[in-house]
C-alpha cells in the first residue's frame, strides 16, 4: 500500500552508528522506509562519533544529526570540548541540535561535573540558536532548576526532553519552559503508568516520538534485543491510543512538530529517492 502523507513518521532519536547495526544497515533502512519513517534525527553520545554519524547521513539522506556529550560521558570533557562541539556544529548544515546532553543521577557520583558540562552545552546551543536534546534520568527537579537559571542569566533555550519517563507533574515543568516531550518504547510498557499519563497531557503541538534505538524495543517487539527505527510505528500506535486520536492524526502531528523543532524539510520536500521507498504496512 503506497505511503500517504498522513502516515509519514519521524524518529527523533536514533543511534545507528552503534556496532549492532553494522552488519545489516541497508536492511534496517529498508525497514524504516517500509514503515513510513521519512526523517530521522541521529543523536550523538560524544564528539568522537561525529565522523561516523556524518557518514551515515551521507549514505541515507533522510538522516539529520546532532553533536554533543552525554552526561554519562562527562569525564571526557576537556578545556577544548566546548570549542570542538561548536566547531563541529558549524561544520555541517545537517546538524540540527546539540546533544544528547543532560543529567543522569541514577548511579552518578559526579553531579557537579554533569551540571557544568550541561551548562556549557546550553551556552553553545544558545549561541547557535539550535535546539537541545536532553537526557534526564532521576534528575528532573535539578534539570528544571538549571534550565530556569539559564533562562534568567542567558536567555531562552529550546529543545526536547528525549525518551521521557517523568511524571505528569515533572512533564509540566518542562512544558512550562517551552520544551517538546518525546516518548519512546517505554510508553508501551505495561508498568509505565506515569509515562502513559504524561503522554496523555502533552499538548498536540509539543509531542514527539522516537525509538532511542538500539535500546528500549517497544511492545510488541520487546523480545528483540535490538530496537530499530521502523518500530517507532509501535510507539505512535500506543500514543495515539492513549490520546484517543487516529494513528494518522498522531503521525501527522508528530511529523509537523519534529520538522518545526529541528527545522527539517517537510516530507513532501524530500527527494523522491527517499519517498519512493516508503510504504505503510
Amino acid at each position: 500500500m503506497p505511503l500517504t502523507k498522513s502516515m509519514q513518521l519521524v524518529d527523533t532519536h536514533v543511534h545507528l552508528n552503534f556496532d549492532s547495526f553494522a552488519p545489516d544497515i541497508e536492511e534496517v533502512a529498508q525497514n524504516w522506509r517500509s514503515a513510513g519513517v521519512v526523517r530521522l534525527v541521529h543523536s550523538c553520545v560524544e564528539p568522537a562519533e561525529f565522523d561516523d554519524i556524518r557518514a551515515l547521513a551521507d549514505r541515507f539522506p533522510e538522516i539529520s544529526f546532532a553533536v554533543g556529550l552525554h552526561p554519562l560521558d562527562v569525564e571526557k570533557w576537556t578545556a577544548e570540548s566546548a570549542q570542538q562541539i561548536l566547531t563541529l556544529a558549524q561544520s555541517d548544515d545537517r546538524v540540527v541540535a546539540i546533544g544528547e546532553m543532560g543529567l543522569d543521577f541514577f548511579k552518578a557520583d559526579n553531579q557537579a561535573l554533569q551540571e557544568e558540562v550541561f551548562y556549557g552545552q546550553l551556552l553553545i546551543a544558545h549561541q547557535l540558536n539550535l535546539p537541545v536534546i536532553i537526557h534526564c534520568r532521576d534528575a528532573a527537579a535539578r534539570m528544571a532548576e538549571l534550565l530556569r537559571s539559564f533562562w534568567a542569566e542567558q536567555g531562552p533555550v529550546h529543545g526536547v526532553m528525549h525518551c521521557w519517563s517523568g511524571t505528569p507533574e515533572e512533564t509540566k515543568w518542562f512544558l512550562d519552559l517551552g520544551f517538546y516531550i518525546s516518548f519512546s518504547g517505554i510508553v508501551t510498557f505495561k508498568s509505565a503508568v506515569q509515562v502513559q499519563a504524561s503522554a496523555q497531557m502533552v499538548p498536540d503541538e509539543r509531542i514527539l516520538i522516537e525509538t532511542d534505538c538500539p535500546f528500549l524495543s517497544p511492545v510488541p517487539k520487546r523480545g528483540e534485543r535490538r530496537n530499530q527505527p521502523a518500530y517507532v510505528r509501535h510507539v505512535a500506535e500506543q500514543v495515539a491510543q492513549l490520546r484517543q486520536v487516529p494513528l494518522e492524526s498522531l503521525a501527522a502531528q508528530t511529523t509537523r512538530n519534529a520538522c518545526q523543532l529541528f527545522n527539517l524539510a517537510l516530507p513532501e520536500q524530500l527527494p523522491h529517492s527517499i519517498l519512493e521507498g516508503c510504504a505503510i504496512a
